[in-house]
């Protein structure tokens, strides 16, 4: 019950990782807000957990973000604990990206970080307790990779960003901090996979393979291996970490 009496706000929580943190920081003791633009599945999942509540949010749009987290605030009574979960993902060749694909990855992967931190510690500041914000970076923000540079670019992002909200926040008690997870086993893998497939001309599976047995640990990860380290940077034991992304990858990357 690391987390009892806590509130937890968690983007793109409808389903995947957003999900299995939703489910673990519960059982820890926190009362959970699932954000997601996809309401219906946030308010399915939510209704499984107790205590938790469902708010529809584009992280996309300023006032889609105002008006979810002053729900959580009012119905929850104030965010010690965000994560900027919300993510999308598209390969392509240098030479074939679209601005469109470009200016949809960052404005959610990047600007919708950015903003939602805005707006959450806005509130922290204001309550004096400080709090706790958990960005989903990748080991794609740490190394190119030749058909993901749009996404690779967002989550080096997502790092820089890390860093410098830390270091500009921490004065408020408010403790920034990233996770890079590997390659993570699930649906959002299913769809790099067909991507990879289409690219490199792969039977549908292959990719996923060939990446697992990579991995130094012997295999994909899981939604589950990330659950340490998410319960732990929005905990009391990580009250000292600022600014930092760990690595949550089985050895793909060594920082």
């Amino acid at each position: 019950m690391r987390l009892q009496g806590k509130r937890a706000l968690i983007t793109g929580a409808a389903r995947g990782i957003g999900l299995a943190f939703a489910e673990a920081y519960t059982r820890e003791g926190a009362r959970v807000a699932i954000a997601d633009i996809a309401i219906d599945r946030a308010r399915a999942a939510a209704a499984n957990l107790p205590g938790a509540i469902a708010v529809r949010m584009d992280v996309t749009r300023q006032d889609s973000i105002d008006a979810a987290v002053a729900e959580v605030e009012q119905e929850l009574g104030g965010i010690d604990i965000l994560v900027n979960n919300a993510a999308l993902f598209e390969a392509a060749p240098i030479v074939e990206i679209t601005r469109e694909s470009y200016d949809k990855l960052f404005s959610v992967n990047v600007a919708g970080v950015f903003f939602v931190t805005q707006a959450v510690a806005k509130g922290m500041i204001a309550r004096g307790t400080g709090g706790k914000i958990i960005n989903m970076a990748s080991q794609a923000g740490r190394r190119g990779e030749a058909f993901v540079a749009v996404y690779c670019a967002t989550k080096a992002a997502v790092i820089s960003f890390t860093q410098s909200a830390g270091l500009n926040l921490i004065k408020h008690g408010i403790n920034i901090n990233a996770i890079a997870p590997g390659v993570v086993d699930g649906e959002h893998w299913d769809g790099v996979d067909a991507e990879f497939a289409r690219l490199e001309n792969r039977p549908l599976g292959e990719k996923k393979r060939l990446v697992g047995e990579s991995v130094p640990f012997g295999r994909m990860g899981t939604a589950e291996d990330l659950l340490g380290m998410a319960i732990f940077l929005a905990s009391p034991e990580s009250d000292y970490v600022v600014a930092q992304t760990y690595g949550v990858d089985g050895g793909n990357w060594m920082a």
